[in-house]
């Protein structure tokens, strides 16, 4: 039996394969999944004890009449949210947050590219013009707000320096006027704000290579050509998540327009938002119920807009994060 177990062999044929070899037990798994535990946790405690857990509070509240102290009792179903969707101010509250959402986006926008094209270039005191343009968005809402409102009455700086330069007919109530208010609020917004979306564009231009610019310039391609078709292409990605961080400011914008028309003038002059709205008819107004039930609506607006917009636009950028590598592996 031997021998023709031995022959076969030298006839070429193959030998039995062995027994596979058991796997032991990987204990690197566990300790890779305790150590993001251990690191992960403590921002998902946080994420949940101020995040979850107040939107499901105020959700709660929401669904009563409640003065702000003691244990809700006076239980009020979807009445609040009721009275929030089919009252006018409010949704002319929304209308005014829709509007900042799509000025700043137009106005910001073409203008921090601009800038950030200009201050990428070699010229004299260029980080003297970055820190002057970004020293309004680190200045706090508040001096912010009071300094324009003191500028921007009738017998304000604005109004006395158009008499003095001989523009007295250019004079108007920059704050009061409804037909222009809104204007008012969307340069004091951009002249706040463009200084982040700057800074932002710079950075996205430092991670385009130089070598794509001097290869178009040796094809021939004028200074606009190469921006169309080299910058804002690669830039693209950076200006999608600045996009993404205005539309949810402008949504919650609120210190500027209490702080500039305060609380009962920015209903009267065509600027009040929703959070204005929220702080006026539940704070100021001692109904703290309604005031939760608006807080909830907004969050939930913030909330479809974000998730759209995610779905829509960033996804490309998202997708491509999660499967570059994969791309580079393969």
């Amino acid at each position: 039996m031997a021998t023709a177990l031995l022959e076969t062999r030298e006839a070429g044929a193959p030998a039995p394969a062995s027994p596979p070899a058991r796997r032991a037990p990987r204990r690197t798994d566990w300790r890779k999944r305790g150590e993001i535990a251990l690191l992960a946790g403590p921002a998902v405690v946080m994420f949940l004890a101020f995040v979850i857990f107040p939107v499901l509070m105020a959700a709660y509240y929401g669904f009563f009449r409640w003065k702000g102290f003691g244990p809700p009792t006076d239980f009020v179903g979807f009445e609040n949210y009721a009275i929030i969707l089919q009252d006018p101010t409010f949704r002319d509250a929304v209308l005014h947050n829709g509007l900042i959402v799509v000025a700043s986006l137009v106005l910001q926008g073409p203008l921090a590219i601009l800038f950030a094209l200009l201050l990428n270039q070699r010229i004299r005191g260029r980080s003297l013009i970055r820190v002057l343009i970004f020293v309004p968005y680190v200045i706090s809402e508040v001096v912010v707000g009071t300094g324009w409102s003191l500028m921007l009455q009738d017998r304000g700086a604005l109004n006395g320096l158009l008499a003095g330069i001989g523009l007295g007919a250019w004079q108007n109530s920059w704050i009061a006027d409804p037909a222009i208010a809104m204007w008012t609020l969307m340069a004091i917004i951009t002249w706040k704000y463009i200084g982040f979306a700057v800074i932002l564009m710079l950075a996205g231009l430092q991670g385009i290579p130089e070598e794509l610019y001097e290869a178009a310039a040796i094809d021939g391609a004028s200074f606009w050509q190469m921006q169309r078709s080299i910058t804002l292409p690669l830039l693209a990605p950076t200006i999608r998540i600045w996009a993404f961080l205005s539309i949810i400011g402008a949504l919650q914008l609120f210190d500027l327009v209490n702080i500039i028309w305060g609380q009962y003038v920015s209903a009267t002059a065509g600027t009040s938002t929703m959070a204005t709205y929220m702080y006026l008819n539940g704070h100021m107004a001692g109904n703290y119920g309604f005031g939760n039930a608006v807080a909830v609506v907004i969050f939930a607006i913030s909330l479809v807009v974000a998730l759209v917009y995610q779905r829509f636009v960033l996804r490309r950028d998202t997708e491509g994060a999660l499967t570059g590598g994969e791309g580079k592996k393969k």
